[in-house]
């Protein structure tokens, strides 16, 4: 049987997004996946690096054996590739949570927009203002345009429904046990080790999509090359520093998650974000996702005709 990606599939699958994006269901299969995850963890949790590996290796390779599967079914595998893209990408949903942000900052609603930001990181909001609201959502907008629409279409031009449904359940599982906490110090270690590594090249992908996308490309490359690598996660600083560049905003700075404050350096030469800077951080989302999905379409389709 073939592993190549169905690009036809592929493409279809970022239309679906773009119609329906990602409706919050507990059907949804992200969310199912979530659910499976959070019983193995209680299974398997203990205070060890070996016991987050062992969950990593259960829950990814499960959902990559799962892709293997489903893309051999005979007949039906460019819908099966539509269906798994669509589920995989969060591309409309994301432009729309910066939307929602700059609705409620241009309408002065704080609260809404405090209410509203953890959807898009997880940042204390209780006592951002606005400008701060602005930062979070512009940062945040640039960072998920990787995680949420160019890693997951790359892996999956590359590698497949396996490859979609595999970078899904990493990402998913960074954000459920991968963060810095006294629990997850060690058994979500693994977890948030191979997110670097499955991130590494999208992350780069995107700084350079930001490039050729955004309004200003020679700054966006200056940025990006210049302070790309000072942001303290390997992938992250190379998506912020090209939409700083692009935006001609500096972003960075002190930023508060449960209690912890980091002091990040920071990323580019102009003003720090304004409200204003949403909706333009919103477009260059957009327009990074379009040609994301046509470089991986024709990835797709060079790749497939290659293995024939």
């Amino acid at each position: 049987m073939p592993t190549w990606c169905d690009p036809l599939g592929l493409a279809l699958g970022v239309a679906l997004d773009r119609l329906i994006a990602d409706p919050q269901s507990a059907a949804h299969p992200v969310a199912v996946f979530g659910r499976v995850a959070a019983r193995v963890e209680k299974s398997l949790y203990a205070d060890k690096k070996a016991h987050g590996v062992a969950h990593v290796a259960i829950c990814v390779g499960g959902a990559a054996a799962l892709g293997v599967v489903a893309q051999r079914i005979p007949h039906v595998r460019t819908a099966v590739t539509a269906v798994a893209t669509w589920a995989v990408l969060g591309g409309t949903t994301l432009a729309r949570e910066g939307e929602y942000m700059a609705d409620a900052l241009e309408g002065d609603d704080l609260e809404r927009a405090r209410a509203r930001l953890p959807h898009l990181c997880g940042r204390d909001p209780s006592h951002l203002e606005a400008k701060e609201l602005a930062r979070a959502t512009v940062e945040s907008l640039a960072e998920n345009t990787s995680d949420a629409v160019v890693a997951p279409l790359l892996w999956g031009a590359v590698a497949g429904v396996p490859g979609l449904l595999a970078y899904r359940a990493i990402n998913t599982l960074d954000a459920m046990v991968g963060h810095r906490s006294p629990r997850y110090e060690r058994f979500g270690w693994a977890a948030a080790r191979l997110d670097d590594v499955a991130n590494y090249v999208p992350a780069r992908l995107t700084g350079l999509l930001t490039v050729l996308a955004g309004p200003d490309p020679g700054r966006a490359l200056a940025v990006l090359r210049r302070d790309g690598h000072r942001h303290p996660s390997p992938n992250a600083g190379r998506c912020e520093a090209a939409f700083a560049g692009a935006l001609g905003v500096t972003l960075g700075g002190t930023n508060v998650y449960q209690g912890r404050t980091e002091h990040r350096p920071t990323m580019g030469d102009g003003p720090e974000p304004d409200v204003k800077d949403i909706r333009r951080a919103v477009r260059l989302t957009r327009a990074v996702s379009l040609a994301a999905a046509g470089a991986a379409v024709l990835t797709a389709w060079a790749l497939r005709n290659r293995r024939k």
